[in-house]
């Protein structure tokens, strides 16, 4: 099964501190300015997905990764890596207090893992 998504180390480790810190989170990546388009990590349930929302795939500690379908339409050619560097994103993103923020690293999938991608399901 081809992933959609995944994470570095250091983006892996905040995620595990974060979770200790916060209970379960959950990433969004909606579109527009600003820090819309980047991936924005909230606690779970505090962050309403709906049927537009397409579910990339899940990270460690069964973190579930949703996109806004519109985002989708531009990212779903590529396979996306969640990363961290020092910075301030998203005011309402867990991440923010830390002095770092998340980010979306990408590449095209190949064509034999473009052509083993099923469609992800929606919320």
């Amino acid at each position: 099964m081809i992933r959609r998504v995944d994470l570095t180390d250091p983006a892996a480790a905040l995620l595990a501190e974060l979770t200790e810190r916060h209970g379960p989170v959950m990433f969004h990546q909606s579109g527009g300015c600003c820090d819309g388009s980047s991936p924005m990590c909230y606690p779970r349930g505090e962050f309403r997905v709906g049927g537009q929302d397409v579910l990339l795939g899940y990270l460690p500690g069964e973190t579930p990764f949703w996109m806004s379908a519109d985002q989708f339409e531009y990212w779903k050619h590529t396979h996306l890596t969640v990363d961290v560097v020092p910075g301030r994103g998203g005011g309402f993103s867990l991440e923010a207090p830390e002095g770092v923020r998340f980010l979306i690293r990408s590449r095209l999938f190949t064509e034999a893992e473009a052509a083993a991608l099923t469609p992800p399901p929606t919320g």
